[in-house]
This record gives C-alpha cells, sequence and structure tokens, in this order.
C-alpha cells in the first residue's frame, strides 16, 4: 500500500514554523498540518487561509469535507465548524446546502469591507458627518485623478452614466443604482483600488441609509447634480473636477447627514 505524507511543525513547539513529514496510510499527500495548540480552530483558519491566499483553492473551488479535515489537523469536528465559521464571516468562503454543499472559496472583493461600513454605522460607531469629512477629502482628489485619466472608453462609460441619469427616476432602488453609477466609474479610472475600495463602502452605506430612510428620489438627487463633474473630467481639467466634486459632495453631504439624523431620531422613538 502507498504511504502518505502529511505535514507536522517541528517539535510540535508553539512559535515553530518548520515543517516536518510524517508517513501515514494512503495514496496522497496531506495538505494540512495537524494542530497542537489550544485554541485550535485560530490556527486552522491561519492554514486554511493562506492556502486560499497563494492559490491552492481558487475561487470556486470547494474545500475538503469536515470529515477530511478533522482528520487532516487531527481536532475535533466542533474546532473545524468553528474555523469555517470564522471564514465566511471573514468572506473567505460561502457555505452551501444540499447534495453539491459544502465550504467554496469566493472570490475575495470589496464587498466585505462595505457591509462592514454598514455594520458600524447600525451600530452607532461611525456617522454620516464623519464620512461627509471623509467624502470631501477623498472624492476631489479622484475627481482630479480621473480627469487625468481620460479615455475614450473612459468617456463613453461616463456620457452614458449622465444620460441615465437625466430620466425620471422609476423607483427609489433604481435610482440609487443609476446616481451612483458615475463615482464607481470615477473610482475606477483612478487606478487606485484603496480609493475604490473607500468609494464603494460609503456608498453601500450611502445606500443603506437611503433605503432605511425612504425618500422621495426625485428630490433625494435630482437629475444633473453630477453633470459639471463629467463635464470637467471629459475636458480633461483636474482643477475644475476637483471643485465640482468639492461642490456636489458638501451639496448631497448635507442631504445625507439630515437623513441620518431623521433615521436616529426614528430609532430612538421605537427602541422604547
Amino acid at each position: 500500500m502507498l504511504a502518505r505524507w502529511s505535514w507536522l511543525t517541528a517539535a510540535n513547539q508553539p512559535g515553530k514554523s518548520e515543517i516536518c513529514f510524517k508517513r501515514t496510510q494512503g495514496g496522497t499527500m496531506a495538505i494540512f498540518r495537524p494542530i497542537r495548540q489550544l485554541r485550535v480552530f485560530e490556527e486552522i483558519v491561519a492554514q486554511l487561509k493562506q492556502s486560499i491566499l497563494i492559490g491552492r483553492f481558487k475561487p470556486g473551488d470547494k474545500l475538503p469535507a469536515e470529515r477530511e479535515l478533522v482528520e487532516e489537523f487531527q481536532v475535533s469536528r466542533v474546532a473545524i465548524r468553528e474555523a469555517l465559521r470564522t471564514l465566511e464571516n471573514s468572506g473567505f468562503i460561502v457555505t452551501r446546502q444540499g447534495a453539491s454543499g459544502g465550504a467554496y472559496v469566493t472570490d475575495l472583493s470589496f464587498e466585505f469591507l462595505a457591509n462592514a461600513f454598514v455594520d458600524l454605522f447600525l451600530a452607532d460607531k461611525i456617522s454620516f458627518p464623519e464620512l461627509h469629512r471623509v467624502r470631501l477629502i477623498i472624492e476631489p482628489e479622484i475627481a482630479k485623478l480621473a480627469a487625468l485619466a481620460i479615455t475614450p472608453e473612459y468617456a463613453q462609460q461616463l456620457t452614458k452614466a449622465l444620460e441615465a441619469e437625466e430620466a425620471p427616476p422609476s423607483f427609489l432602488l433604481e435610482d440609487i443604482k443609476i446616481k451612483t453609477a458615475v463615482h464607481y466609474i470615477l473610482a475606477q479610472m483612478c487606478g487606485n483600488r484603496f480609493l475604490e475600495a473607500i468609494v464603494r463602502s460609503s456608498m453601500k452605506l450611502t445606500h443603506t441609509l437611503i433605503e432605511m430612510v425612504n425618500p422621495d428620489p426625485r428630490t433625494m438627487h435630482p437629475a444633473g447634480m453630477h453633470r459639471p463633474i463629467v463635464e470637467a473630467v471629459l475636458t480633461g481639467n483636474p482643477e475644475a473636477s476637483s471643485i465640482a466634486m468639492h461642490k456636489h459632495t458638501l451639496e448631497f453631504g448635507e442631504t445625507l447627514i439630515k437623513m441620518e439624523k431623521a433615521y436616529r431620531e426614528k430609532k430612538s422613538t421605537f427602541s422604547f
């Protein structure tokens, strides 16, 4: 019978990162090291996460079944389930039910960070006045960078997004999606994923507040608010783009601050 090798930390001592091999029965090489620590689920999380980050498991791949992970790590099912729950909460995997169920690797995106912003807002840890100040710093710079990066393809995207804003809003959620498109395109044009992550997170938080307050879309964000920004970007004028975005951020930021105040007051009323 073919032998199998699995990984062990040298002497199983805390802090040791060296890997040695253990001969076991079977025909394939084990992927993970057995665990010999008190908080075992944290080490399981670390090893699984590392395997995902280095590409051993790619987006869409299914992780080994629970019983296989128990054998590989030599821990209890409880520890495995706790580790998988942690990875799912972190956005690394998604758990599916049914015949083809199991833990599947996700394609990491900005969505997890955006959801964290929403959770912090709902927990009253961040506020829209704070977000407003951040946007006043970041968004004019994004508009400036976008003007320096304008191409025919981006010009077409911005023009199309602006034209969509001119149509009468059908319902609130659709109007939010349409009015957000310009911000997403400008953030993408910058070529800076940190800026794009912040914009997407702030937009997700903004969407959440608007959905909870449910204002009239015709007065919340009237058509044409983005036109001066887009026109300045299309001409490749960074200073004019920055000024136009600063003005828009000031105007719409005040609207959002008033909406948050209404939401907080309503929430405090229902809490009694």
